[in-house]
């Protein structure tokens, strides 16, 4: 009795097992992956210098933040109207939309990525349907663009739940008080309703990207040599090459690049709460 009085008095020990679990399963692997990107095959630097002085890594690295720039941007033009939808329809219709968003987490991110090369290939379904309607087909397989848009299919549900937990807290009366004083529609909605609605935005926003960015399979399915990220370019080397310094020299580098964003990110969006008048 106690020892449960005193767990009681320090809930922070609920935490140890679970603390304990993610030190094991993924800061040993982590601290190995850093320590060999500096020690192997010698110690020092050497990884690092051949990563920023090969122009093709640099190339990957920065295609690497463009192709989640654009997956964040299209899962943000497409979530917000969905996100919005789910807010403004009833109950039942809610629901199914709802469902609509969470089926794809019951489904293998590789079958869907399988599903995407059925769909974008040369003979596909849709250059099929472009055919058809009088136009000329269209390269997708093993191009940036095809990449785009599975990892977009993917990574969709994750803006649009962040999106819709921050819109069905908006109160909708004040888009109709704005209205009734004579404010037009668009207005109303980028004066009131998109200010309010932000920090689902930064939020939908920052782990699209993160995730974007970390991506393997959709772009080593989708993608070719134009369209090789970063995540793809470190598992050649490991299990390829067996250059576990360099690839690890790529995980450390793409790891302090996502940190650093997720510093400017914070600190943007705490700036963002202070002058929309929310909570820190």
């Amino acid at each position: 009795m106690r020892n449960l009085f005193s767990i009681g008095r320090h809930p922070v020990w609920l935490t140890v097992p679970s603390l304990l679990l993610l030190l094991v399963a993924l800061g040993y692997p982590l601290a190995q992956v850093v320590l060999r990107s500096f020690t192997d095959p010698a110690i020092g630097l050497d990884n690092y210098v051949w990563f920023f002085s090969r122009p093709v890594n640099l190339t990957v690295f920065w295609r690497t933040f463009e192709v989640a720039g654009w997956v964040t941007i299209l899962c943000l033009v497409l979530g917000y109207p969905y996100a919005w939808m789910m807010t403004a329809v009833g109950p039942r219709m809610r629901l199914l939309l709802i469902l609509c968003v969470l089926v794809p987490f019951w489904v293998s991110g590789v079958v869907r990525t399988l599903a995407w090369v059925i769909l974008l290939q040369d003979s596909g379904v849709i250059n099929r349907g472009l055919v058809a309607l009088g136009f000329e087909k269209v390269r997708l397989i093993r191009t940036p663009l095809g990449v785009i848009i599975g990892m977009t299919q993917v990574l969709l549900p994750f803006m649009i739940m962040p999106l819709y937990a921050v819109m069905r807290s908006i109160d909708l009366r004040l888009v109709q008080a704005a209205r009734s004083l004579g404010a037009r529609p668009t207005l109303a909605f980028v004066q009131i309703y998109l200010p309010l609605s932000l920090p689902g935005v930064f939020g939908g926003a920052i782990i699209v990207f993160i995730l974007g960015l970390g991506f393997y399979i959709t772009p080593a399915l989708l993608g070719g040599p134009r369209a090789t990220m970063l995540s793809t370019l470190a598992q050649q080397q490991v299990l390829q090459q067996l250059n576990w310094g360099r690839g690890g020299a790529m995980g450390v580098i793409l790891l302090v690049s996502t940190l650093v964003l997720l510093a400017v990110a914070a600190r943007f969006t705490r700036r963002r709460y202070q002058i929309t008048g929310g909570s820190k």
